[in-house]
């Protein structure tokens, strides 16, 4: 039982570190007021978001398609209970997100940290 539950976790590990090195917006990400989100892979380029720490722990916080340094989709404003249209650029370890009305017209950002 001991020596399965080993081979799943380094599995697990080895896969992780393979989606890392595969997709920019996959891993922990540090938001401005210390909340931690994870991206992880949804399958094809579908990425989501969930919070890890804080008041709304273990919720998610939308889901992107893209790849590279670019990614679309939805971002959930949690303390507001909204959805709005979402876009996430990648630069180096900085993650910025954004959440937009109006077509794209008026967004409001905030820079992630790679933890």
């Amino acid at each position: 039982m001991i020596r399965s539950m080993a081979l799943a976790l380094a599995a697990g590990i080895a896969f992780t570190t393979t989606a890392i090195a595969a997709e920019p917006i996959v891993g922990t990400w540090k938001r401005p007021n210390g909340t931690l989100i994870r991206y992880a892979s949804a399958g094809g380029d579908k990425y989501c978001g969930t919070v890890l720490t804080g008041e709304y722990k273990n919720k998610s916080i939308g889901c992107m398609n893209g790849s590279g340094t670019s990614y679309k989709g939805k971002v959930n404003k949690l303390d507001e209970g909204k959805t709005y249209t979402g876009k996430a650029t990648i630069s180096g370890n900085t993650l910025s997100l954004a959440g937009c009305v109006l077509g794209g017209l008026v967004c409001k950002s905030e820079n992630l940290v790679r933890q």
